[in-house]
């Protein structure tokens, strides 16, 4: 990636998360960037590449995450907690304002839209991933228990940026407990 393609991208990034997609305008990337228009272009034809860009650069920073609870010397259900608590995490942060891709999706309803369908990517990746982390605790259910996973950290993740975060983080996590604790009750006793 090109230095300025880059700094383009972070800088959008920054932006699009504090203050909303829609309301972050061409001009004032390039502005705070600082790059020409031209320069803009080039390395993103429209906003919409540069929100689509934004995206991938979210998805791809969490897939690194991911993989790298999975490559802990840890239990199967270690492995869901240290996801879980990535999450957490970043519900406390400075600065939080909710899921990229919930605001996203927000803003760009229409399931046809590139920046929509970006957003669907991530989120089928990333249940089929938590679907997976919960297969491989061996226990019976995990389609529904991941459902239930990314259901709680949605909603983790839209009250976390409207009230203290501390006690929400602290609720989610308890939902991740709640859910291995259930789990292994399901697991018949051999």
């Amino acid at each position: 990636m090109s230095e300025a393609r880059s700094r383009l991208l972070n800088t959008a990034s920054e932006l699009f998360y504090a203050e909303g997609l829609h309301a972050v305008g061409i001009d004032r990337v390039i502005a705070a960037a600082p790059v020409t228009r031209a320069t803009l272009y080039r390395h993103f034809p429209s906003k919409d590449d540069l929100v689509v860009a934004y995206l991938t650069q979210a998805d791809e920073a969490i897939r690194a995450r991911v993989d790298a609870a999975r490559t802990q010397d840890a239990s199967p259900d270690d492995i869901v907690r240290t996801v879980g608590r990535s999450i957490a995490n970043d519900i406390q942060s400075p600065g939080f304002r909710g899921c990229a891709f919930l605001n996203a999706a927000a803003e760009y309803p229409d399931p046809t839209h590139p920046v929509h369908q970006a957003v669907l990517r991530h989120r089928q990746w990333f249940l089929a991933t938590i679907t997976e982390l919960f297969s491989d605790t061996g226990k019976p259910d995990p389609e529904p228990a991941a459902r239930h996973f990314i259901m709680l950290r949605d909603g983790a993740m839209a009250a976390g940026c409207l009230t203290d975060p501390k006690p929400v983080s602290e609720t989610f996590l308890r939902g991740i407990e709640g859910l291995l604790k259930y789990r292994s009750r399901l697991q018949p006793d051999f």
